[in-house]
């Protein structure tokens, strides 16, 4: 053995304890994130429910002004047959309006990407479409419209159609120049051209509108029905508090609430989902970084 394999072996064997402990550091450090990362929002929740249960009892406050959890759990119990028909309505519209977004915010954008003169003529509706409330729009779409599912629908897919149709052309523009000169040498055709190149570029875009449109085609789907106000058969869960405000049954309107909420994270944890398992094998946002 040389001087110099002497000195190399000699120097990473002086180092290899310090290189372990920072290994054993990094992975301790890990697993408390791992753990953190469930237990802090569970701890947080816990707080505020028992906050919320304490400010009732220590403030006699009475249930028609600010009900307890435990009577909104048991509401929730207890009507869960009408409120769970209520709250498949509201999924209805929402998935159908995401559907429906989908599809045509994905078709539009394909268009812009593949003529100036469509995205010149059609873009200016689609921003007037996004900055106008649907408040505004639902009283007219309702008297147009007789079908009020129909109705609930168009205004649930005004508000989700945007955020899909502006990411996805921002994506179908944002492909690699050089990919792009590549795919010109060697004379790919424009369906070619979208089918391996722009589109796989665009799905991160796509699935970031993704996420958004699940969230607000909810807010779309509750608002349309505040504003249809109309009950009896096919009623979702914003009639259901409406209902509960003109009777005064303020824990059925909190667990009302509470489906809402809860039906906006599932979306959102879907949507998260889907896009990781489209990313997860090769798009950086997804990649897990040592």
């Amino acid at each position: 053995m040389t001087a110099i394999d002497s000195s190399t072996a000699a120097s990473s064997t002086d180092k290899g304890p310090m290189f372990d402990e920072e290994e054993e550091r990094i992975a301790r450090a890990k697993r408390v994130e791992s753990v953190a990362k469930w237990a802090l929002p569970i701890i947080v929740m816990s707080l505020a429910i028992w906050y919320w249960d304490r400010l009732v009892v220590w403030n006699d406050i009475p249930h028609y002004v600010l009900p307890g959890p435990g009577l909104v759990l048991s509401t929730l119990i207890e009507d869960w047959p009408i409120l769970s028909e209520a709250l498949l309505v509201t999924l209805k519209i929402t998935a159908m309006a995401l559907a429906v977004a989908v599809a045509g915010g994905v078709g539009l954008a394909v268009l812009f990407a593949q003529s100036r003169f469509a995205e010149m003529s059609f873009s200016p509706f689609a921003v007037i479409l996004q900055v106008t409330p649907i408040v505004s729009i639902a009283p007219l779409i309702f008297i147009y419209i007789d079908n009020r599912i129909v109705g609930l629908l168009l205004c649930a897919w005004i508000v989700a159609f945007f955020p899909i149709l502006a990411n996805t052309t921002l994506g179908l523009k944002s492909t690699d120049h050089n990919l792009s000169d590549l795919m010109t040498i060697y004379r790919a055709s424009r369906w070619q051209r979208l089918r391996y190149l722009q589109l796989p570029s665009a799905l991160p875009y796509f699935l970031g509108g993704l996420r958004i449109a699940g969230g607000l085609a909810l807010i779309g789907a509750v608002v349309a029905e505040y504003v249809a106000g109309t009950g009896g058969i096919g009623s979702g869960l914003a009639f259901r508090i409406l209902e509960a405000g003109y009777r005064l049954n303020i824990p059925r309107m909190f667990a009302a609430l509470i489906l809402i909420a809860g039906t906006g994270v599932l979306i959102f944890a879907t949507t998260t989902l889907i896009s990781h398992l489209a990313l997860r094998k090769w798009h950086e946002s997804a990649l897990k970084r040592d």
